[in-house]
């Protein structure tokens, strides 16, 4: 087979032996010249950007997805913003992880190295591609970018911008490769190239990061939806609990750690869910209940089965009342995806039980699901959140685009 995908394939992996022995000086001299450019290219950017969200109008895209896809002068600063933290942050190659001197005088390292090429396929957010490539290069991995046709011209433009600056930098050639075509055939061929591809970690909705993982044969990390919880205990402090449910909902409703569905304690729900319903109502967000819940608030619309097993990335919320702890966690562990789910109780025992039952990626205690996010867990960026266990799970930074390699230092040693 020799094809143009097979020929990004082989470039990459060529790029990804020069990366890995890539000085850290030089890999962050490139992110600050990558961050520049963006900056310095915010109009040509943002005028390719026009045309996917005037392609996304014309289609009918629902407005939460054209709000993914829409980018400004002030999002164009947070993710120059956010390369250039990236520079800052400290290199995760070479690091010895562990050492240990054996009797025979032996000393056996365990030391950080990059995966190789990474293959990330991503739906809507143009942002991915510049958290991607800057993570990538400072993790010593080239990457192969497959963004969705609806954000094609924006993240070509982002692409080109920092690409050019990085081999400005001295950036090997390949490093970063972008497939421009729409075909699904790329798709379907890509992962087949277990040969020059290492990991493949696709972005977006459900139905994508099913057939990936059904058809690819490079190892997937999936990122798959978030169906995130938060439950609000006996002991819960009410003001407090009431500003963590508004925001774990309503702050962007239409990304994979907002929250989903709220669970109450019923010693809580009499006093707590008539105040938390205003507050949502206020905001516009539509109400699904259980019986109970519909007892105690009039107008909440009756919730399906199905409504607990659904991310709506909306203004929609589903409620049910529980009669424990027991109970809240027994619900997130059927219904839930493993991806983030939150507790608001001021009874810390309550809150370790919760924490260690719970079996998600990231579990949180008096906090919004919304801090399910690389950024906010101070990694500069995310190559996704992992839902996964292995190798990584939760937000994916730059020690999880790495794996570790045994360095053997001896003087002579034979094994007899």
């Amino acid at each position: 087979m020799n094809t143009p995908i097979l020929d990004i394939a082989r470039r990459a992996r060529r790029a990804a032996a020069g990366l890995s022995v890539l000085s850290a000086s030089k890999k962050n001299g490139a992110l600050e010249a990558m961050a520049r450019a963006l900056s310095k290219n915010k109009k040509f950017i943002l005028s390719e950007n026009k045309k996917d969200v005037a392609a996304a109008r014309k289609k009918g895209l629902a407005p939460s997805l054209v709000n993914r896809l829409l980018l400004s002068e002030a999002k164009l600063v947070e993710i120059a913003g956010s390369v250039a933290l990236i520079a800052k942050l400290g290199d995760p190659v070479g690091r010895v992880l562990s050492a240990r001197k054996r009797p025979n005088g032996l000393v056996i390292q365990k030391v950080r190295v990059p995966i190789g090429v990474i293959l990330i396929i991503y739906e809507s957010r143009p942002n991915v591609t510049a958290d991607c490539m800057a993570l990538c290069l400072k993790s010593g991995n080239s990457v192969i970018l497959k963004g969705g046709s609806e954000a094609l011209f924006s993240n070509r433009a982002i692409y080109r911008v920092m690409n050019g600056a990085a081999l400005k930098a001295g950036v090997p050639e390949g490093a970063f490769e972008f497939v421009a075509t729409g075909a699904r055939a790329a798709v379907k061929t890509l992962l087949r190239l277990n040969e020059w591809i290492d990991l493949v970690i696709p972005r977006g909705g459900e139905g994508l990061i099913r057939q990936v993982a059904r058809i690819s044969k490079i190892p997937v990390i999936k990122h798959t939806k978030g169906i995130c919880h938060v439950y609000v205990d006996k002991d819960a402090d009410l003001e407090k609990s009431e500003a963590i449910v508004v925001n774990a909902k309503v702050q962007n409703p239409a990304v994979c750690n907002a929250m989903e569905t709220l669970l109450v304690h019923e010693a809580a729900a009499k006093k707590f869910l008539p105040r938390v319903a205003a507050a949502l109502r206020e905001k516009k967000v539509e109400l699904r209940g259980c019986d109970r819940t519909r007892a105690i608030v009039p107008g909440v619309k009756k919730a399906s089965e199905k409504d607990w097993t659904t991310e709506y990335l909306d203004l929609v919320l589903s409620i049910r009342v529980v009669k424990n702890l027991e109970e809240a966690v027994r619900h997130i562990g059927t219904h839930g995806s493993h991806h983030s789910d939150a507790i608001v109780t001021e009874n810390k025992k309550t809150a370790e039980v919760f924490t260690r039952a719970v079996d998600s990626a990231c579990v949180f205690v008096n906090a919004s699901t919304r801090f399910s996010d690389g950024g906010e867990f101070g990694m500069g960026a995310e190559m996704g959140i992992s839902t996964d266990k292995l190798h990584a799970r939760g937000p994916m930074g730059l020690e999880e685009l790495t794996s570790y390699k045994y360095v053997v230092l001896g003087d002579g040693q034979t094994r007899g």
